[in-house]
């Protein structure tokens, strides 16, 4: 199930993010894919040592459980150190589907990819192209949103980025490992929460909400994996 998180960073933010990007270090994106990727996979990313990287990934990274509706969608475990790509002069990505199981740098600790996340930096009017293109058993989604905002998605699914024909696109990207492995059943979820959190609005002495709650505890406690 695919989301949009919107304004998950702010336009200060935002415009602090793209001066330190301007000015980072870029190299060749190929030398972190596997492979098969190395065949399709045309951009620049920063190194994940970068200070620059570690800045921005920290304020992601913070910024995150901040937002009511990533937690609800996610339901995060663990997130990968937020890494950042940059596509320009034709750059491009062609389908892939992202690793299974990632080692973060610098310790021992490996983190399973449910749910894969892009933030944007760039505004979509500031190029053309670079359209991200995820695919899934039933449909195809073209995504392209502001600065600031996020797209969230099975990392199981086939994606890819578009040829960026004019300026250039700034990206982070990075992984979560859900509490819940299966996206159904995070949908399951999610749906449940929306519903619980809109009868608590319209009817908030409602006998149903109590049950409905431990219904939505009792499914997460049966499905989490810890």
């Amino acid at each position: 199930m695919l989301h949009i998180i919107p304004s998950l960073l702010s336009a200060a933010q935002i415009q602090q993010c793209r001066r330190a990007l301007e000015q980072a270090q870029w190299s060749d994106g190929r030398a972190t894919a596997g492979h098969i990727a190395q065949q399709t996979k045309n951009n620049l990313q920063l190194s994940a040592d970068d200070p620059t990287a570690s800045q921005i990934g920290n304020l992601i990274l913070e910024a995150l459980p901040k937002s009511p509706l990533f937690m609800t969608t996610a339901l995060p475990f663990k997130v990968f150190p937020p890494r950042f790509n940059r596509y320009q002069d034709g750059g491009h990505y062609g389908n892939h589907v992202d690793g299974a199981v990632f080692s973060v740098p610098g310790t021992s600790h490996r983190i399973r990819s449910d749910l894969s996340a892009t933030v944007f930096f760039s505004e979509p009017e500031d190029y053309d192209g670079g359209e991200l293109i995820i695919e899934d058993t039933s449909s195809t989604r073209n995504v392209k949103l502001r600065a600031g905002d996020m797209v969230l998605y099975p990392s199981t699914s086939l994606h890819r980025v578009t040829a960026v024909t004019r300026g250039a696109r700034l990206a982070s990207f990075f992984w979560i490992q859900s509490l819940v492995r299966s996206d159904s059943q995070r949908s399951v979820l999610f749906e449940l929460d929306l519903s619980i959190q809109q009868l608590s609005e319209e009817i908030p002495d409602s006998p149903a909400l109590p049950r409905l709650t431990a219904v939505y505890h009792n499914l997460l406690r049966q499905w989490a994996e810890t």
